[in-house]
């Protein structure tokens, strides 16, 4: 599986839930991957993902100042974040993506747009 992976900017939730499926299949690791395991894993990820902002205060977007060693490690952090979240939604059977898209849409309706709110990339 390793050697067939692509390079790509537009991969799908379903390739990466299905590699992810096939890389756990041929180890043997399916049975320990319950949604409890899942979660605890997850949690871990997130906190060494956070341990990466902890001292650094704000970042500018982009992060213009971080070495490309810094940023290595911060795509593989977030990597983990998103694998284990892939998992943990295939295991109780849920699609991600369709949740996602559902949960956009409730918060457009939780927080309409107000023409009254300043948009910041306007001119004043």
């Amino acid at each position: 599986m390793e050697e067939n992976c692509k390079t790509t900017n537009d991969v799908s939730l379903e390739e990466l839930k299905t590699r992810l499926a096939e890389f756990n299949r041929v180890r043997g690791w399916e049975p320990y991957h319950s949604p409890r395991n899942l979660l605890l894993a997850l949690v871990g990820e997130v906190g060494e993902l956070s341990e990466i902002f902890q001292w650094k205060g704000e970042v500018a977007r982009g992060l213009p100042n971080w070495r490309p060693d810094e940023k290595e490690h911060l795509e593989e952090e977030i990597s983990d974040v998103l694998l284990y979240l892939i998992q943990l939604a295939d295991v109780c059977g849920l699609d991600l993506g369709k949740a996602a898209l559902t949960k956009i849409i409730k918060n457009g309706q939780k927080y309409p747009i107000n023409i009254a709110t300043p948009n910041p990339s306007s001119p004043s």
